[in-house]
């Protein structure tokens, strides 16, 4: 899984270590994560996503599950948006992904069986004022997670995405008072996601019991983003 030495990584890491299964994470910055396999790896860059299955491939053999959570935000207005915080979101969040689940089905495909799960958001099926590159950036996860859907079915590899909304994370702690308040009148359920909901809504993907679920979207987001 990349993205998993804190947050909704770390929770969905956890989940899948209290399942007895074998499990390592990327980061790219921070305190590596002590309880996993952590290998440090920045997804913009193609040579350290190879090394990194590649040290991960001989430490805990074939990759059977992905999780592409690894991501970044530049929010600001779209007329003050710079090529460089387009680009800079777009390499991580979309490109990155692409990166890490072709790597990961090259061993799928070997296996004839395999789990890709992509982490998107709410934004990108709802859309966000001042996120225009992170919205894009987690639509084109949709797209991509369809097409190896249909591109890797004949060999019992599933691709699927999760939608998280609001969830309890240092981010959200940080938020201003009254903005808390106009987040929480937009959900339904009148409150966030634990990021431990978030990573039970993985496992179940990852389950025997999701065996025939592929190229789904399933939201995580207390209703904010039905519709969509």
């Amino acid at each position: 899984m990349t993205g998993g030495n804190r947050g909704i990584g770390r929770a969905i890491a956890e989940a899948f270590a209290a399942e007895g299964d074998q499990v390592a994470v990327t980061y790219r910055s921070g305190e590596p994560p002590s309880a996993f396999l952590a290998v440090q790896c920045d997804v913009t860059d193609a040579e350290q996503v190879d090394r990194a299955f590649a040290e991960i491939e001989e430490k805990h053999g074939p990759v059977e599950v992905l999780v592409a959570n690894a991501g970044i935000t530049r929010d600001t207005l779209v007329l003050r948006m710079s090529d460089d915080d387009w680009d800079a979101v777009l390499d991580t969040n979309l490109t990155g992904s692409f990166r890490v689940a072709k790597r990961a089905a090259r061993g799928m495909l070997r296996l004839r069986r395999g789990r890709i799960i992509f982490i998107s958001s709410v934004v990108g099926l709802l859309g966000s004022a001042g996120q225009v590159n992170y919205a894009a950036s987690k639509a084109g996860l949709v797209g991509m997670s369809r097409s190896l859907a249909r591109e890797l079915g004949s060999r019992s590899i599933t691709a699927n995405v999760v939608a998280p909304g609001f969830v309890e994370t240092e981010m959200t702690e940080v938020l201003p008072e009254e903005k808390k308040a106009e987040y929480l009148g937009q959900i339904p359920l009148g409150r966030y996601a634990t990021t431990v909901e978030v990573a039970s809504t993985v496992t179940w993907l990852a389950s025997p019991g999701a065996a025939y679920v592929t190229g789904a979207v399933i939201p995580v987001d207390g209703g904010l983003g039905m519709g969509h």
